[in-house]
């Protein structure tokens, strides 16, 4: 066992047969109208629990694989890495209807998460495809900041009868519908017609690579909030202090929210330090100087995602050069709470508050936005 001062003293444990009850029920979050904050709790209703341990998964994945070589400018190794990434077009059949690109020098990347072997996610149709995290990423023309806006995979929107179509339509379902019954093209069309934002990338990252990444970068020091059995199987117990974790094992952790008194927002909470520790170890001198770590690292990312034919890698290095994990904010959409739609359990967005954050998302404004709507700060242990 650890103390909080104490450096790691090794795995976490896996115990007997028997294990730890399931501890108290998960918290609800909302969107706090009066303050404009995107995390608050909510007593009086249940609202949708964004999986943070995805979010978090997708914005290191994408954001420390460029930083990493933008800072070893590893530019004739980048452009091998490059030619070998797996590529998709979800751009060719949205030839209508497409926002208006009101911003030079900004990007807005579309983050999808899937994971085909997750039993606690199932498909929308039985074996159709599946999307759990549904990231917007805008990076604004000063190229020094990025923020992620999370979509709860079950907001209630419009969504297209095909990509080829000129108009959103009036078919409503789940975002996640989308991606279930048109893959990305869909998906994109129906971002596009939700937040009217040009996507100009799209990031497509398989979950089931998340363990050797974290594994590539030697493990992790992680800090243990307290003493807890994990609720999933084999049980592992993490010890209260610092404790060096593989890639399953800081799964395991981060997914954990019941043993927590404030629930999700412990989750949300360890997702971000996660994220922070994952970040800042991809990009140090430790990992860019040795060539072996860099190129495993490098590998296990590029075998986890799947970018748009004209996603440049080497490009987006030169915008994510310098940054780490102080520069990312984090957001969910604003959305009023849920409702039974149809017999099945949906988020309802707030419209005013979203109309607002996407617009000054198209118009490159999010610095302006974040500091009239008092957003999340990017630094651990600041989640409201």
């Amino acid at each position: 066992m650890s103390s909080p001062n104490q450096r790691p003293t090794g795995r976490a444990s896996v115990p007997g047969p028997s294990s730890s009850s399931r501890g108290p029920a998960r918290s609800s979050t909302s969107y706090n109208s009066s303050r404009g904050n995107t995390y608050t709790a909510a007593a009086a209703r249940r609202g949708p629990k964004p999986r943070w341990d995805r979010i978090a998964l997708v914005a290191v994945l994408a954001v420390a694989l460029c930083a990493g070589f933008g800072g070893a400018g590893l530019w004739v190794y980048g452009k091998v890495v490059e030619g070998g990434l797996d590529r998709t077009d979800p751009f060719s059949s949205l030839v209508k209807g497409r926002p208006p690109v009101t911003a030079n020098g900004a990007q807005n990347i579309l983050l999808v998460g899937t994971d085909m072997a997750d039993p606690e996610s199932p498909a929308d149709d039985p074996g159709q495809h599946r999307t759990d995290t549904i990231i917007l990423m805008h990076i604004p023309s000063t190229q020094d900041h990025a923020y992620l806006v999370s979509l709860p995979r079950d907001l209630w929107v419009s969504v297209p009868q095909k990509a080829t179509d000129a108009e959103c339509g009036s078919r409503r379902a789940k975002i996640n519908a989308a991606y279930a019954w048109g893959e990305l093209p869909l998906l994109v069309r129906t971002v596009e017609c939700f937040t009217s934002v040009y996507i100009n990338h799209v990031v497509e990252i398989d979950f089931g690579g998340f363990k050797q990444v974290v594994d590539a970068l030697g493990g992790i020091d992680m800090p243990i909030e307290r003493d807890i059995t994990s609720i999933h199987p084999p049980h592992r117990q993490f010890k209260k202090g610092t404790m060096h974790l593989n890639g399953a094992e800081a799964l395991d952790y981060t997914r954990q929210r019941k043993q927590f008194p404030d629930g999700d927002f412990a989750r949300m909470r360890h997702q971000q330090e996660l994220l922070k520790i994952m970040l800042d170890q991809a990009a140090s001198t430790e990992t860019l100087t040795n060539p072996v770590k860099f190129n495993n690292f490098v590998q296990a990312v590029t075998k986890a995602v799947k970018v748009d034919k004209d996603f440049k890698l080497l490009d987006m290095a030169i915008q994510f050069r310098g940054m780490r994990s102080n520069d990312l904010t984090f957001l969910t959409s604003p959305y009023s709470g849920t409702d039974e739609i149809g017999g099945q359990s949906v988020v309802l967005s707030d419209r005013v508050k979203a109309i607002a954050l996407f617009n000054a998302i198209a118009a490159d404004q999010m610095a302006q936005w974040a500091s009239a709507n008092n957003a999340p700060a990017p630094s651990v242990g600041t989640t409201r």
